[in-house]
């Protein structure tokens, strides 16, 4: 939690309303908290100045714009020292296909969600990844076929009992 930013069960419910419908207006978000529009706002704002609230966007259906396919890549690391932690992360940021990287316990360092137009491109921007020396070692790849279950947010209710 933020230092200084304490959240009560309305935040809580402005955070779970606010990632159900991001476009809500602030006289609905309002009614549904409880509060009248003018102190709904000011804890909105308040809750995007201390970073609980990240950001707002829309969830694009891929699937009406073409082909691609998401694979996941576990990733293990020639080294395990700090320096290449940080140039293989640096790396990863820059590349526009990977949409999550998470340093992982385990039996590899990290693993990578990768979205690309099709296999061949997956496999050309590996070969690039390799290429450019920034501490891979080995790599495993898993073509997503289907998913079943995709939520848009966090259960918010259950992870912190509202």
């Amino acid at each position: 939690m933020t230092p200084g930013v304490r959240l009560d069960r309305i935040d809580m419910k402005i955070l779970i309303e606010l990632q159900n419908n991001g476009r809500i207006t602030n006289v609905n978000l309002a009614d549904a908290v409880g509060l009248s529009p003018s102190p709904c706002l000011l804890r909105v704002k308040r809750l995007e100045q201390a970073g609980f609230i990240s950001g707002y966007g829309a969830t694009i259906n891929l699937q009406k714009l073409g082909e691609t396919i998401t694979v996941f890549t576990e990733i293990t690391l020639t080294d395990h020292t700090k320096e290449y932690f940080i140039r293989f992360e640096m790396a990863l940021r820059r590349v526009d296909e990977v949409v999550e990287c998470h340093l992982v316990s385990g039996g590899y360092d990290y693993l990578v969600k990768f979205v690309t137009r099709g296999l061949t491109h997956y496999q050309s921007l590996i070969e690039t990844l390799l290429d450019r020396n920034i501490g891979i070692s080995k790599y495993f790849s898993y073509i997503v076929i289907k998913s079943p279950i995709q939520k848009p947010g966090y259960p918010l209710p259950v992870l912190f009992d509202i």
